[in-house]
């Protein structure tokens, strides 16, 4: 693979990428760069690509073709530092033998070196950031969905990343508690945070996303501002995908 892409703008950079299981082609001839304190909102159907593209930035996903650069490194390539690139999962994935606190020190501890100390500080930092500091001694089990995936959005930032994926944080919740995690996600946003976001949640995606890319079998359909994608989407396909979310 050459290194074309990395003296090209931009912290993530796919170009005509594709992937495939089997002979199920899940990818497309991708072409997207993703720029430093960008946020940028991915939805599309069920089976459109969306999860398996932000896996591929954290190379969760080997894929077949095509090029890929993340943070000036073209994959696939070990990180230096793998923290440089923060993950939230759909299902929190939080050790449930281990605190709060020690879920969040646990990777800075092993992974950046850091002593027990600094890592329970940090670790209380970012717990005060997504307001769930009085809970850093309980377990994973002892909190409620969305308190756990804030407890994850928190591990993250632990870790210091330069970009921070979310593949659908909010899907696993009950509808009363999306709204607390969509918050610390807002206030992430503001802070020049650079954020790829797949997500159903067309309001967080109104919000505070500077793109939004409608994906569709494998392609990547429609990019846009929020704005003229929801107002003005230009595709057939687009447009009906937002007509059955949205009443659009």
């Amino acid at each position: 693979m050459t290194n074309s892409l990395n003296n090209q703008q931009g912290m993530v950079k796919f170009q005509s990428l594709n992937k495939w299981y089997g002979d199920f082609h899940a990818l497309k001839d991708i072409d997207l760069s993703i720029h430093k304190g960008e946020i940028v909102v991915i939805c599309g159907p069920s089976g459109s690509g969306k999860s398996t593209l932000i896996r591929c930035i954290n190379q969760l996903e080997p894929f077949d073709s095509g090029e890929l650069s993340v943070l000036e490194h073209t994959l696939p390539c070990p990180f230096k530092n793998p923290g440089k690139v923060g993950m939230v999962f759909q299902h929190f994935h939080l050790f449930p033998h281990l605190t709060v606190l020690e879920n969040l020190t646990l990777a800075p501890i092993r992974t950046l070196k850091k002593s027990k100390q600094e890592a329970e500080e940090v670790a209380m930092h970012y717990l005060e950031r997504v307001h769930i500091q009085e809970q850093a001694h309980k377990y994973p089990v002892q909190l409620s969905g969305g308190q756990q995936q804030r407890v994850a959005i928190a591990r993250s930032l632990c870790m210091k990343p330069e970009l921070l994926l979310f593949d659908e944080p909010t899907s696993a919740l009950d509808p009363e508690m999306i709204n607390e995690v969509l918050d610390v996600m807002v206030d992430l946003a503001k802070e020049g945070i650079t954020m790829v976001c797949v997500t159903h949640e067309m309001g967080f995606a109104k919000k505070v996303a500077d793109r939004v890319i409608f994906m569709d079998e494998g392609q990547i359909v429609e990019s846009n501002s929020p704005q003229a994608l929801f107002e003005n989407p230009q595709h057939k396909r687009t447009q009906a995908f937002l007509k059955q979310i949205l009443s659009y």
